[in-house]
């Protein structure tokens, strides 16, 4: 077997790029922390609170601007769950403001990257959470992957009770997608 050559230099910037990937992601962790305090309470659910109550007060524009703080805090934060809070406040504003289609295509933009995020984060609850929200917006197809994935996240942990939760689901959305014309989850 040839064995792989490979200059000093690109030795260097492999070994620091490998050390710098654990560090900028404890790093950001520790950072949320810090600014909040010391509280494990997550960054943006200070601003979807925000959006809330100017929402029901009616204040469109304010929750808007909470909403843009919250979309940035889901965005620095790396998570799924982040992701999906935004996603969902997104939503309530949609309902308020009547743009609905408008708010649902922003919504599954997010939902997107909340399924993504848990993929790689191997988050079974993340992908389960995605795939129904996927599932209330009607995105059938968008469904259908994330029981796909949630399917090979179950086989990698091997898991009796996570393939469960997975078959659980793909009846309940076979069940809400059945008529003409649609696939099957199973």
């Amino acid at each position: 077997m040839k064995e792989l050559t490979t200059s000093p230099r690109t030795r260097i910037v492999i070994a620091a790029a490998m050390m710098a990937s654990p560090l900028a992601i404890g790093g950001a962790a520790a950072t949320d922390v810090i600014a909040l305090g010391g509280s494990a309470t997550a960054p943006w659910t200070h601003h979807i609170r925000q959006v809330d109550e100017a929402l029901a007060r009616k204040h469109v524009s304010a929750a808007e601007r909470a909403w843009h703080a919250a979309y940035l805090a889901a965005l620095k934060s790396r998570r799924w769950e982040a992701m999906m809070e935004v996603g969902n406040a997104y939503l309530r504003i949609g309902e308020v403001t009547r743009g609905r289609r408008t708010a649902q295509a922003t919504a599954r933009r997010l939902y997107l990257a909340a399924l993504f995020r848990a993929r790689q984060q191997r988050s079974l609850d993340g992908v389960l959470r995605a795939t129904e929200a996927f599932a209330a917006l009607g995105d059938h197809e968008v469904a259908e992957q994330g029981v796909y994935i949630a399917y090979n996240l179950a086989a990698q942990v091997q898991n009796p009770e996570a393939r469960a939760r997975v078959n659980a689901l793909a009846r309940r959305l076979a069940a809400r997608f059945s008529g003409p014309g649609s696939s099957e989850f199973d």
